[in-house]
C-alpha cells in the first residue's frame, strides 16, 4: 500500500495547508486533517477536498468517502516543531514510561533552555477528594509548589492540546 501521509504531503503544502493526519476509519472512510494559523474555513476544506480527489484518483487510492476537517481544540501535537509552535497552551501528554505511576499528564507547555529536555509540562493541580459517609466534600489540593516534568519528544506515546473551555458565559 502506497504511504498516503507522503503522497498527500507535498500537494497539501503547496496549497499553504498543514497535514495533521491521516485516518482510515470504518467503511473506507479516509479523515484528512488540516491545519493552517489562521483557522480551517469550509472553504479550505472543499479546496483540499478537491485536490485530494484528484491526486487519489490518478494515485489509485481506494476510498468510499473523503472527510477533510481541522483539528479542532484538542489538536493531536505529533511532530516536535508542535510543541515549539504551541508552547504556553495547555496540553495533555502521555509518556511511553510511567512517573510516579502515571503515564498522563494536563499542565502547561513550556519551553526549557535544555537541549537535553526541551520541554517542560507544569502540571495542573490536582484535586483531592474526601469522601465520608457523613457529607461528600471535595477539598482543594494543598497551595504548593508547582510540579514540573523536563521531557524530551522522544519521551512522549502521544499529546494533544487541553483547552478549558467555558460554555457558561462572563459572570
Amino acid at each position: 500500500m502506497k504511504d498516503l501521509f507522503e503522497i498527500s504531503l507535498g500537494p497539501i503544502e503547496g496549497l499553504g495547508y498543514e497535514l495533521v493526519d491521516i485516518e482510515r476509519a470504518a467503511h473506507n472512510l479516509l479523515r484528512v486533517t488540516i491545519d493552517i494559523d489562521r483557522g480551517i474555513t469550509i472553504d479550505d476544506c472543499e479546496e483540499v477536498s478537491r485536490l485530494l480527489s484528484r491526486l487519489y484518483e490518478v494515485e489509485d487510492i481506494d476510498y468510499a468517502r473523503l472527510e477533510v476537517g481541522s483539528p479542532g481544540t484538542d489538536r493531536p501535537l505529533k511532530k516536535e516543531d508542535d510543541f515549539y509552535r504551541f508552547s504556553g497552551q495547555r496540553v495533555e501528554v502521555k509518556f511511553h514510561d510511567a512517573i510516579a505511576n502515571k503515564k498522563i499528564f494536563k499542565g502547561m507547555l513550556e519551553l526549557t533552555e535544555d537541549s537535553k529536555n526541551p520541554f517542560r509540562l507544569v502540571l495542573d493541580q490536582e484535586k483531592k477528594t474526601s469522601k465520608s459517609k457523613k457529607n461528600k466534600n471535595t477539598e482543594p489540593a494543598q497551595e504548593g509548589a508547582e510540579k514540573v516534568i523536563e521531557f524530551n519528544y522522544s519521551d512522549i506515546d502521544r499529546a494533544k492540546l487541553d483547552p478549558i473551555l467555558n460554555f457558561k458565559g462572563k459572570k
